[in-house]
């Protein structure tokens, strides 16, 4: 059911080549890039009109207009099952709890009397989110995606999620009703990558977006790449990945079940164990039958996953072995379970979230921990993180010195400006002075 990749004594390499040894799933968005660009400058030049027909021909449904009614939202929000919205509730409220812990606050620092450098935090004022409609629906991504953009007190939030033939061309109404307890009243039935082209260009009904934000498919990250530069993104989300580095004092059970909550989101999504164990391995494939047998989603989602090159058990001679290849994996999710699980999590330089010992799952982290779920993938924790209220905010640095201040370092300038050849700086300088002695 899944496949083994035996690093032990001389098979695991030194140095970046032991990445490239490690499971991963294809996902070519430079190939899907061409295919996105006439679709997104279809919205550019035709606006809502190129929304609708993209609406009918993808999602086939057949929309009057983009916008989703205010009325929509409150019947979604009216009709949602009770036992939902309180788990919604309560996942808004952790998330918020995280969140408002992580806004930064204005400092100044004085680098001499009468010089300071004051960095000043400003959220981007509008920002786009985006909800997955595809296999499954994805109320939990509005959250993870609005809560930290509020908190981090952008202005103006949209969401776009695609249209749904079953619901009347209209979102999923769970999304709708997330919307609605988050606040979030300006929501759109789009998709795919017309969806970030009308948060990038704008349209009759939506105003341009400086941000887009959240996972989706490969033309969606295909879109965010598109437009990289004239808006910002959070990253190209690719498929899901769970890794586990797990010793002999892990549950067999466990690791199964937590291998197969994130097999079935997709037939790409990527399951690793890495264990010095032979015995838990086997163990694992063991309780790998029956729990899938069991379950949802096998033939079309959960099967391909666990079968796919992008999964496998990963079999290493000790921790520090493990160690250095979840480090060189660097996985969207990675669980700890091993002895002493809360020292080894400290140890690890790269994943999206780390999930500490048994009793911290990674469904956990995508509902409820307060934690955030929109991670990066494909390696990319390496050099990147997750959303959080630090990807709405812009730094921006005030310089503020007085004369005497600038006197004392002109010297230094002009001397770098011109070690530049760059003479018109340090003359900026200059014309501020009687530059007959260099000032000190």
């Amino acid at each position: 059911m899944i496949s083994r990749i035996d690093l032990r004594g001389d098979a695991l390499p030194k140095g970046g080549a032991l990445r490239d040894l490690l499971p991963r799933a294809e996902f070519d968005v430079e190939a899907a890039l061409e295919k996105v660009r006439p679709i997104c400058e279809a919205v550019h030049h035709r606006g809502d009109a190129a929304l609708i027909d993209y609406a009918e021909k993808f999602d086939g449904v057949v929309l009057d207009r983009v916008r989703v009614p205010a009325a929509a939202l409150t019947r979604a929000l009216e009709e949602l099952d009770p036992a939902v919205r309180a788990a919604l509730e309560e996942s808004i409220r952790r998330a918020r709890i995280v969140h408002r812990e992580q806004r930064r606050q204005q400092h100044t620092t004085q680098v001499v009397p009468g010089g300071t450098v004051t960095e000043k935090w400003v959220p981007v004022q509008r920002v786009g989110l985006y909800a997955p409609g595809g296999r499954s629906v994805y109320p939990s991504s509005v959250i993870m995606n609005a809560v930290p953009a509020q908190e981090a007190g952008v202005e103006s939030i949209a969401l776009a999620s695609p249209p749904q033939k079953e619901h009347g061309g209209l979102p999923h109404p769970t999304i709708l009703a997330a919307c609605a307890l988050l606040g979030v009243d300006e929501v759109y039935a789009a998709g795919g990558a017309q969806a970030v082209a009308m948060f990038a260009y704008g349209t009759e009904s939506c105003a341009p977006a400086n941000m887009v934000t959240g996972p989706g498919n490969i033309w969606v990250a295909a879109a965010k790449r598109y437009f990289t530069g004239r808006i910002g993104i959070d990253t190209e989300a690719g498929p899901t990945e769970i890794a586990v580095l797990a010793d002999d004092t892990a549950d067999p059970a466990h690791i199964a079940a937590d291998l197969i909550s994130q097999a079935e989101h997709d037939p790409l999504a990527a399951a690793v164990l890495v264990t010095d164990s032979p015995d838990l391995a086997e163990a694992v494939e063991k309780e790998l039958e029956p729990q899938v047998a069991a379950t949802k989603h096998v033939e079309d989602r959960i099967l391909p996953a666990l079968r796919g090159k992008q999964s496998a058990i990963v079999l290493v001679d000790g921790l520090d072995e493990g160690l250095r290849v979840v480090d060189a994996y660097g996985a969207e999710h990675l669980e700890i379970q091993t002895a002493d699980a809360t020292a080894v999590a400290q140890r690890v330089r790269n994943a999206g979230a780390i999930f500490v010992g048994p009793w911290a799952p990674v469904s956990l982290g995508d509902y409820c921990a307060g934690s955030n779920h929109v991670l990066p993938t494909g390696g990319c924790a390496c050099h990147s993180s997750g959303l959080s209220v630090q990807s709405f905010l812009r730094g921006i640095h005030i310089v503020d010195y007085t004369r005497d201040a600038l006197a004392e370092v002109a010297h230094h300038v002009v001397t770098l400006a011109e070690a530049e050849d760059l003479p018109a700086h340090g003359a900026a300088i200059k014309a501020r002075f009687e530059w007959k002695v260099p000032p000190r």
